[in-house]
């Protein structure tokens, strides 16, 4: 018989973890989603032109992918009478998760994974608690927990991600530690000389203004390279 895979919430902030108000390492999901929601999405403007039909779409930017899904948290093995243990136990330090952290002083970045293949990044963006069944003295005995995660991703990460390498496009790059603008010239075109061409596409006045985390635009060699 094929053992199950539970699915399992993460803190990736290790820093955050705080098991005395609630926040520990792992969460225990005790039954996993019978099914989940993702969706993604994106800004289009739309920019009228006089005499035409509709106005043309222009691509903005993209927005977070979001990942929704019901959580089921059941304790009514410990019976219905006097015995009956709150389900609140449970599901309580769930909130911990869209609360900002002291240590922290931001939402904790989390990853929801289940198995090899359903592995996301992200923080919460809503919970919604909902209970389902009770004790004759009002205890809760189930509940359902409505998450919704918004994908969180790095701007390195994305950069990295989009390897926006064409020739015949401006691309991103961010500066790392020890860069000027003539060693990334020397990496991006063969030839440290074109640092003139990045500069003026940055309208970068000081070429040695530039500092780790910014990130530049890098033009491509067709753009006319301004002489000194």
């Amino acid at each position: 018989m094929q053992q199950l895979t539970r699915a399992k919430i993460v803190v990736i902030d290790k820093e955050a973890i705080d098991e005395s108000r609630g926040l520990p390492e792992e969460f225990d999901v005790q039954f996993n989603p019978t099914e989940y929601t993702m969706s993604k999405s994106a800004v289009i403007a739309e920019i009228g032109i006089p005499g035409l039909d509709s106005p043309l779409q222009q691509y903005v930017r993209g927005e977070s992918e979001k990942l929704t899904l019901d959580l089921f948290f059941d304790e009514t093995d410990n019976g219905m009478g006097e015995s009956a243990t709150s389900v609140d136990k449970r599901v309580e330090s769930f909130y911990q998760l869209i609360k900002i952290q002291p240590k922290t002083h931001a939402l904790p970045r989390i990853q929801f994974v289940w198995g090899e293949d359903r592995s996301f990044q992200a923080v919460v963006e809503s919970i919604q608690r909902k209970y389902t069944l009770f004790s004759p003295t009002g205890v809760p005995l189930r509940a359902t927990l409505t998450v919704s995660f918004r994908e969180y991703k790095t701007l390195e990460a994305q950069i990295k991600e989009f390897k926006l390498e064409s020739p015949d496009f401006t691309k991103q790059r961010m500066v790392r530690r020890g860069e000027t603008l003539s060693s990334i010239a020397a990496l991006e075109y063969n030839d440290p000389s074109y640092w003139r061409l990045i500069a003026r596409k940055n309208n970068l006045a000081n070429p040695r203004a530039i500092r780790p985390g910014m990130v530049l635009a890098i033009p491509p060699l067709g753009e006319t390279v301004v002489e000194d």
